[in-house]
């Protein structure tokens, strides 16, 4: 479908997801309850086994890694001001989750809707805001051939899915970045969650030890932050995504084709608290993410011209390292090679 006739299509969306804005104080605690109580369980679990078995351990947290993600999830919908009704609320409980989730509550709040505002918007000012780089073809060509090594260095799956998260939740949240205007408040209140995690972890080392804290909680986050940035990679880097400079620029349209619905087994759809309905919770942040499956389900304009992608799929996902603009998609250093090397 054109961009125009998707526009004209999506022209009465505002009205399809205005009675999924409401929250629901029933399922947010319920939600909370389905997610803080198994991660408490799984996490003494952890302590209990270190003694026994390290690789049950381990296990173990590759399982709770995943509530782990649903609190995030929590946490990220506080942040929208969509979980609960009341704002002093949604802000206490954001803070609560991010101790566990180490992900400031406010700063990564504030670059997150700095991201839903100008998502797909190709100015580089924004661009790198709540996001993962992303170059140009032209950009790359523009690069010497150090900094050219450098983003293929960046853009590689060790990198991005391995390291890359480790460095994201204990380097990069932990520093007030972001210099943009109208963030002073978001950098304090970074400053007083990195207090906040040294009153709270500070005693747990000190009541079980460094090693062995070390060696439960580590795991845990590492395992936390590779899902959480691949379904953010999958949602937002798919070849035939939609990226404009601001001019050209389309809300909805950036919302419904630069977003997939990362359709997976149910189970996992409940583990990552439907977050691959990534496109709908684009289109509008204020869904409740234990309302987007309903939104999807009783909406047809939010099944169609989308893309969806499944597991398997999602790994191609991969070798999409670069924007080109002239064919508007995704494509991989070897695409880029193979065409515009010499050109």
């Amino acid at each position: 479908m054109q961009d125009s006739a998707y526009q004209h299509f999506l022209q009465n969306w505002r009205d399809v997801v205005k009675k999924y804005k409401t929250p629901n104080l029933k399922l947010a605690i319920g939600q909370m309850l389905t997610s803080f109580l198994p991660f408490f369980g799984i996490l003494v679990l952890m302590y209990f086994t270190y003694s026994i078995s390290y690789w049950i351990t381990l296990g173990l947290g590759l399982l709770n890694a995943f509530f782990l993600v649903r609190i995030f999830i929590i946490q990220h919908d506080c942040g929208h001001q969509s979980f609960f009704s009341n704002t002093k609320l949604n802000n206490a409980v954001g803070f609560i989750c991010s101790i566990f989730t180490f992900i400031p509550y406010q700063y990564w709040s504030k670059s997150h809707n700095t991201h839903h505002g100008h998502n797909g918007q190709l100015e580089t000012e924004v661009r790198g805001v709540g996001d993962i780089k992303i170059l140009t073809v032209d950009e790359f060509k523009a690069l010497t051939p150090i900094r050219r090594l450098m983003y293929r260095i960046y853009r590689m799956p060790v990198s991005l899915f391995l390291v890359g998260p480790s460095y994201y939740i204990l380097i990069h949240n932990r520093l007030p970045l972001v210099r943009l205007k109208g963030w002073a408040s978001a950098r304090r209140a970074l400053w007083w969650n990195n207090l906040a995690l040294v009153g709270v972890y500070g005693l747990l080392i000190w009541l079980l030890g460094a090693t062995v804290f070390v060696l439960v909680h580590l795991p845990l986050i590492v395992v936390f932050g590779t899902i959480a940035i691949w379904f953010f990679y999958v949602q937002h880097t798919h070849e035939n995504s939609y990226k404009q400079w601001k001019k050209n620029w389309n809300f909805e349209l950036a919302a419904m084709r630069g977003s997939t619905y990362y359709k997976l087994p149910a189970p996992f759809m409940w583990l990552t608290g439907n977050i691959g309905l990534h496109h709908i919770h684009h289109l509008n942040s204020k869904i409740p993410s234990y309302y987007l499956q309903r939104c999807r389900r009783e909406n047809p304009i939010m099944q169609e011209n989308i893309t969806i992608l499944g597991f398997w799929q999602s790994l191609k996902c991969m070798g999409n390292k670069l924007w080109d603009e002239q064919q508007n998609r995704m494509i991989g250093f070897r695409e880029y090679y193979k065409k515009y090397k010499n050109k």
